[in-house]
């Protein structure tokens, strides 16, 4: 495992974590936000009548109503991006990273406006009888590129498990066992149970379960982040300056955060703003063709709402509650996931201001008189006895009171280190160190008016969240599927999105979210190509639907 994880951040490394992706991202959608002229802004009050349903015509095609595609397309956006994906960027980045989050969603406010508008111009009325879209249609129908719109359809299939299946439960089923202290495969295999019977009734069930839920998570979710941001009222201000002091410049040290540089905020804050709105990579319109609607600009503006809901509103209070807590700075008792630890040679502490610069250089890949260790780690009753010859950092943090287990016994004897990595597999280790992920906002969410009932809060957040963005993911995946195979295929791929489903339950968080990170970007770029290639075509689009007098 620990081999496929580094193949997944070469990969990674390639593609949505270098310099060049979140130029590409954020320069498609600054072009057409100027292109079609801030229509994030213009149309922002257009789309809230659209959704309520003002424009609406009796006998108009589609499977959903407006609100239904929504709540679909938001289920599916809203999810372990907004719990998990936040804990993620500031953890990496700091709050820095929470500023380039934001300006992705605004600028995706647009590209998804503009991905939605095209995908369900060139929808179709699929074998099975319910309409199917996405970008894999425009390609085929306007562009004459039937290769790339398969290459799309694949990567959305693969993406449909790295992003919408696999760290969806693997998130549910960590924080079921943090709180209530349930089995993980136990929780797997209730929730695949669950999500097979919803998946099985296709787009009208789907709509169905998402519209019940998405609404009551949002104001669940919300009220939650309130106690922890109101209880903690005099950070509201000093959080928010962190974002922006250091957007430009990077992250300072800060408590057990040693750092972060520009580029790094940068890249971070933009790559889980990607995962958390998805806007640009093509998932949405899958969502939105099944929407009653007979004018496709329509279906668009009420796609734009997403990125706003789902970053700028839930992103933002994760973010706040995250910062005013104080938490990201801290270290607690922990279990080291492998892929989060490294052993360097020599005696570090950041409380040295010496030493933070070099392990700053370390971590974020700059000169640095660090190396990692090769050595042995000998071990008495749990404890390590040549601690000067090492320093084990994990979550990117110099790692205290460490302890070695085997099961729930203190090990002694003697570990071997090569090249910073522990090459006994049966050996835990424990510390304490910086959180990330969900482990840091169900942290957060607990120094708040709730105290540690907070915690609850974010467990049955993640819970909702993430188990309705499993079903919305199921339904791009089939319609991919169809695309493809036809339809005799989608019943075998639900048999595996549910199978895989369970099996992610009880799997390494970080290799999940590296694979979804990697599956991400397989789907985005094919997408941005095709969108930019329609420019003209989509500003033309707009015009034509200002000319309707009803509209207006």
């Amino acid at each position: 495992m620990e081999s496929f994880n580094q193949l997944l951040l070469t990969l990674d490394g390639l593609l949505g974590s270098a310099p060049w992706f979140p130029w590409v991202l954020l320069g498609v959608g600054f072009f057409f936000t100027l292109y079609l002229g801030f229509p994030q802004i213009r149309y922002f009050g257009h789309a809230i009548k659209i959704v309520q349903g003002k424009y609406d015509k009796p006998g108009d095609p589609g499977d959903t109503s407006h609100f239904q595609a929504l709540s679909t397309a938001l289920s599916g956006t809203v999810g372990t991006g907004n719990i998990g994906g936040v804990g993620l960027a500031i953890f990496l980045g700091g709050p820095a990273a929470l500023f380039w989050m934001w300006v992705t969603a605004f600028l995706g406010m647009t590209t998804k406006f503009v991905e939605v508008t095209l995908s369900h111009k060139y929808r179709i009325k699929a074998a099975d009888g319910f309409y199917a879209g996405g970008p894999m249609f425009y390609m085929e129908r306007r562009l004459n590129m039937k290769w790339l719109a398969v290459i799309f359809a694949i990567a959305t299939v693969i993406s449909s498990f790295g992003t919408g299946s696999l760290p969806q439960v693997n998130n549910i089923a960590q924080a079921m066992y943090d709180t209530f202290g349930l089995n993980k495969m136990l929780t797997g295999g209730v929730l695949a149970i669950l999500l097979g019977m919803v998946i099985i009734g296709g787009i009208t069930r789907i709509a169905k379960v998402t519209s019940t839920i998405v609404p009551v998570m949002a104001a669940l979710y919300v009220i939650g982040a309130l106690a922890v941001i109101l209880y903690n009222y005099e950070n509201i201000i000093p959080s928010f300056a962190s974002v922006f002091s250091g957007a430009f410049n990077g992250s300072s040290a800060a408590g057990g955060f040693l750092g972060a540089t520009f580029a790094y905020a940068f890249n971070r804050g933009v790559n889980r703003g990607l995962f958390s709105n998805e806007a640009g990579q093509g998932s949405a319109p899958i969502a939105h063709a099944a929407a009653r609607a007979d004018e496709p600009v329509s279906e668009g503006m009420v796609s734009l709402l997403e990125p706003f809901i789902d970053t700028l509103i839930i992103c933002t209070l994760t973010g706040l509650v995250i910062l005013s807590s104080g938490v990201w700075t801290e270290k607690h008792m922990n279990r080291f996931e492998r892929a989060d630890m490294i052993v360097v040679a020599g005696s570090y502490s950041d409380k040295e201001e010496v030493d933070v610069n070099q392990l700053f250089g370390f971590l974020n890949s700059r000169n640095s008189e660090v190396k990692p260790y090769t050595g042995t780690v000998v071990v008495a009753d749990g404890r390590p006895l040549n601690q000067d010859e090492f320093t084990i950092i994990n979550a990117r943090s110099v790692a205290e009171d460490v302890e070695f287990r085997v099961a729930d016994d203190n090990f002694s004897g003697v570990l071997n280190v090569n090249e910073g990595r522990f090459v006994n597999p049966n050996v835990d280790v424990w510390g304490n160190s910086l959180l990330h992920s969900v482990a840091l906002t169900n942290r957060a969410f607990q120094r708040g008016f709730f105290g540690d009932f907070g915690s609850y809060i974010v467990t049955l957040g993640i819970l909702l969240f993430a188990f309705s963005t499993a079903i919305a993911w199921s339904y791009y995946g089939d319609r991919s599927m169809i695309y493809l195979f036809g339809p005799k295929a989608v019943m075998p791929y639900r048999l595996v999105y549910v199978v895989a489903f369970f099996w992610a339950a009880v799997e390494d968080t970080t290799v999940i979210w590296n694979l979804s990170a990697v599956a991400i970007v397989l789907m985005t770029l094919p997408n941005l190509f095709g969108i930019s290639i329609l420019a003209r075509e989509m500003k033309d689009t707009v015009k034509d639907y200002w000319k309707d007098p009803s509209h207006k």
